[in-house]
């Protein structure tokens, strides 16, 4: 079974406009060309596309779902990971969040919590489990494109690469200040269950599929 997740396209977020919630941002029009250049670029038809209950990475996958009109399209819960209590954080821009998140990271607790429409990072990984093991359970030979987000693409790949890390080592090399994101908008990371086990797909390979 082979998954391609695609990271949305450029949202209003990530170009530093206020975000009022998280769940309705929108992309911008460089993200609504980085969806298109997606759709066009695709070698062969899946089994399956899967989207997160965002706008954002609904608008990313809408053209790929045009392309292949005969295809299933489910919604499942791989949405972004919120670690910060939107009620307290919706309507700031991501630099009056920084020093919140600097604390958070630095204190590499997965058990915490910040508060209500909050999760934890050990509930990011459980749900990322989740949605592999979902994939895991397709036929052989099934493709599915997986439309979502950086930190819960980023969490998968850690769950699969990292499989030796506890939930707090994998929490400390998750962010890193200063850098820039793991994983850019639109990118997209190959995934490959084979054996009874997940492997990251390079990324020559599965733009190959």
């Amino acid at each position: 079974m082979r998954a391609i997740f695609i990271r949305h396209g450029e949202s209003t977020g990530n170009a530093g406009m206020p975000c009022h919630d998280l769940a309705t941002i929108e992309l911008t029009e460089r993200g609504q060309d980085q969806a298109r250049a997606v759709a066009a670029s695709w070698t062969q038809a899946p089994a399956l596309i899967v989207t997160s209950p965002y706008t954002r990475t609904r608008q990313t996958a809408a053209p790929t779902i045009a392309r292949f009109p005969g295809v299933p399209v489910e919604t499942w819960p791989i949405e972004e990971f919120t670690y910060l209590q939107p009620s307290r954080w919706n309507g700031t821009r991501s630099a009056e969040r920084m020093p919140h998140l600097e604390r958070y990271w630095s204190a590499a607790d997965p058990d915490y919590c910040d508060g209500e429409g909050a999760e934890s990072f050990g509930t990011l990984l459980r749900r990322c489990e989740a949605a592999l093991a979902r994939l895991a359970a397709m036929p052989a030979d099934s493709l599915a494109y997986v439309f979502g987000h950086g930190q819960f693409i980023q969490a998968a790949r850690a769950i699969v690469a990292d499989a030796h890390l506890d939930d707090r080592a994998k929490m400390r090399a998750f962010w890193r200040k200063g850098e820039p994101p793991a994983i850019s908008n639109a990118e997209r990371i190959g995934f490959h269950w084979e054996g009874g086990r997940w492997q990251v797909v390079g990324q020559d390979e599965h733009q190959a599929l």
